[in-house]
């Protein structure tokens, strides 16, 4: 039996196994998609203590190497349910079940879709997530972002380098990412913004051919030609199979404070996929120690 079963490997989840193995503990981290999470879409990271600067698959890249040095197991699996059976956890994955001591959630978190006709169609055809992983695809062409924050903003200025035409879509009347971010936007002359304004439909025959926008004080209906959309819309926390095991909120965070100790003895949280104002590599590494510290105590008094 593994003592802690950490479920993502995203900073958190690395970081908790990380603290594990330093406390002498056995950890198998299990996770479905690729290591390192959210940040391996950013292009570049410069508020990570001790790194000027460096890509988010470099420092997922570093995570990865030092907790395998550090003797912590990997399986590549989906979690698809876990299991409070008293003294020990039992974690219900595609590829079998795994008896643990204690469980780790830390799954994070996923991109927010707009909920559109044939938007699914279209994923990985016209519509991206990642402007550092796709963006190259549309040099010269025109493309829209949906959304005003951060990310939004960021992504809008990393392809106005490639693109011919960037269109930055915000349902609201103002941008809400930083306004170093919309000033430098500002400078752009291949950018445009439109506020108060949403997507109501994607169009096309057998390729993405653009959108739908609806200006929401008029109410009236415009079709916008794109050869690509970039949605930048928030994040929804991967907490489903979780859902009948601990509490959750009501935008389906595991209900946790900053000790990521959960409503079920032996079951912790960390990262993105908990109930938590800031989201920032730095703090889901704090919870990772946090929750892998909780558990070797909980271990620990058993």
């Amino acid at each position: 039996m593994t003592d802690i079963i950490i479920i993502g490997g995203g900073p958190a989840g690395l970081t908790a196994a990380l603290y594990a193995r330093r406390a002498n503990k056995s950890v198998l981290v299990m996770e479905k998609a690729a290591f390192g999470g959210q940040i391996t879409f950013s292009p570049r990271v410069e508020n990570i203590p001790g790194f000027l600067s460096l890509t988010g698959n470099e420092f997922a890249e570093k995570l990865v190497e030092q907790v395998l040095e550090q003797g912590a197991d990997i399986e590549p699996c989906e979690v698809l349910s876990v299991r409070d059976d008293g003294d020990y956890k039992t974690v219900v994955t595609d590829g079998g079940e795994f008896a643990a001591k204690t469980v780790i959630i830390a799954t994070g978190a996923r991109h927010r879709l707009l909920g559109v006709e044939n938007e699914e169609r279209y994923i990985g055809e016209g519509i991206s997530f990642c402007a550092v992983c796709d963006g190259a695809f549309y040099a010269g062409k025109s493309v829209g972002v949906v959304g005003g924050g951060n990310s939004a903003l960021q992504e809008a200025l990393l392809l106005s380098d490639v693109a011919s035409k960037v269109t930055v879509i915000q349902n609201l009347d103002f941008l809400t990412g930083e306004q170093k971010l919309q000033d430098q936007l500002a400078e752009r002359s291949n950018v445009e913004v439109l506020l108060g304004t949403t997507v109501r439909g994607v169009y096309g025959d057998e390729a993405f051919a653009g959108v739908t926008l609806c200006e929401e004080k008029s109410g009236v209906q415009t079709d916008l030609p794109l050869d690509g959309l970039f949605v930048a819309i928030g994040l929804v926390p991967q907490n489903e199979p979780f859902a009948s095991l601990v509490k959750l909120d009501e935008r389906g965070y595991v209900d946790a404070g900053e000790t990521c100790t959960t409503n079920v003895s032996g079951v912790f949280v960390a990262g993105d996929c908990r109930t938590k104002r800031i989201r920032q590599v730095a703090t889901a590494a704090a919870d990772g120690a946090i929750a892998a510290l909780a558990a070797c105590d909980y271990i620990d008094n058993l």
